[in-house]
């Protein structure tokens, strides 16, 4: 062991372990991920941005990591924890710890991450900082009472300025009809569903105005994923509410397809009246059965949230419905306009990782877009 690490999280708790990544010590959310692959997708999830992300499955790093895996510039989660550590490169052009380590993020492996998730189930989500010292230290119980006070003084997640830090700049990619997409810390694969479907992709950053967005003539919108709170960032939700109100004041005669994705569909739920809370241990995961309410399929879902829209709060006589519920815990999974292509999604539909059962949410977006501009002639 070159370097040990511990875990405390705020009910007081230690897990001790073998450090990897980069030496610096981790502080923020401890959660945790069902997902049997895609370390590499997780990791550098911006929804990811100020949480410490436990992976429940047990041998980590087995085929490296790859550039074109990456799902945005950087790796996002404030720290990985793992069962096992495969340091191995079969496959990749790094290793996990190398790649964690040339980016600044410190991982913690050699834990029971089984019975630390069952903690997190049955406790939720807590606040956790993870030190690293010298082997010799390892189980030193003042290092395990530093971690827990630590963890019990650390900020919550709300008095950061989640969106802000991961929102990219201003950038266009692809031909054929424009869809403006708010990078509130969108993942690249949706960005790549769009360009291959025929379309333009214009991201713009969490800055922008209704006004900018709409200087555009966007053919289509999408406010994306992004992390922490939908009531923490009001000043995109008047973005976005104003783009809803064009939407709807253009109506079936000049439609403007929105397309709202994880904390997009937050905040859209909110722009129409509805409320949004916290849930126990939020939703992370590649295995999430959501089913539609109107048709009854049941499709496999990938999934990142804390937040969920609280359904009690929709206006009943409103025009969304609840398109879709998450089999688990019956929490909405879906919004729809009853007459306007108007259509959000808790889960990710661009599956990265996860199942792929949802990419035709791509294809009906872009569908509602061509027919948007053939009605506007």
């Amino acid at each position: 062991m070159s370097r040990a690490g511990v875990l405390g999280l705020e009910d007081g708790s230690t897990w001790w372990g073998e450090a990897f990544g980069d030496a610096s010590p981790a502080v923020g959310e401890v959660v945790f991920n069902t997902a049997m692959t895609g370390y590499q997708e997780i990791a550098s999830d911006a929804s990811y941005n100020g949480q410490l992300v436990v992976l429940t499955y047990p041998l980590i790093g087995s085929y490296g990591v790859f550039a074109r895996a990456a799902e945005s510039r950087r790796p996002w989660v404030e720290a990985l924890i793992v069962r096992e550590l495969n340091a191995t490169c079969r496959e990749g052009t790094d290793d996990l710890d190398g790649y964690l380590r040339s980016n600044g993020v410190p991982g913690l492996a050699g834990i029971d991450t089984r019975a630390l998730v069952r903690r997190l189930r049955s406790a939720g989500t807590m606040r956790g900082v993870l030190l690293q010292v010298a082997p010799h230290l390892a189980q030193d119980p003042d290092i395990g009472r530093e971690a827990v006070a630590k963890a019990r003084a650390a900020a919550p997640l709300s008095s950061r300025p989640l969106v802000a830090e991961v929102g990219g700049g201003a950038r266009e990619v692809g031909s054929g009809p424009k869809v403006a997409l708010i990078d509130t810390g969108v993942k690249e694969n949706q960005v790549r569903e769009l360009v291959r479907r025929g379309a333009t992709v214009r991201l713009f950053p969490v800055t922008a105005s209704a006004r900018e967005i709409l200087g555009w003539s966007p053919d289509g919108i999408v406010v994306t994923n992004g992390p922490g709170d939908p009531a923490a960032v009001p000043q995109v939700t008047a973005t976005v509410r104003t783009l809803l109100d064009v939407a709807l004041q253009r109506g079936v005669a000049r439609p403007l397809p929105l397309l709202g994705i994880c904390l997009g569909h937050q905040l859209i739920a909110r722009c129409v009246g509805g409320t949004t809370s916290r849930l126990r241990f939020g939703h992370h995961g590649g295995n999430h059965p959501v089913r539609d309410t109107r048709t009854g399929k049941v499709v496999i879902t990938s999934q990142n949230h804390e937040y969920q829209v609280d359904e009690a709060s929709l206006p009943t006589d409103g025009d969304f419905v609840v398109s879709a519920r998450n089999l688990n815990d019956g929490s909405v999974e879906g919004l729809a306009h009853r007459t306007l292509p108007i259509r959000t999604y808790q889960y990710h539909p661009e599956g990265a990782p996860g199942p792929r059962d949802n990419e035709p949410v791509f294809d009906a977006f872009l569908d509602d877009v061509r027919a948007a501009i053939a009605r506007r002639g």
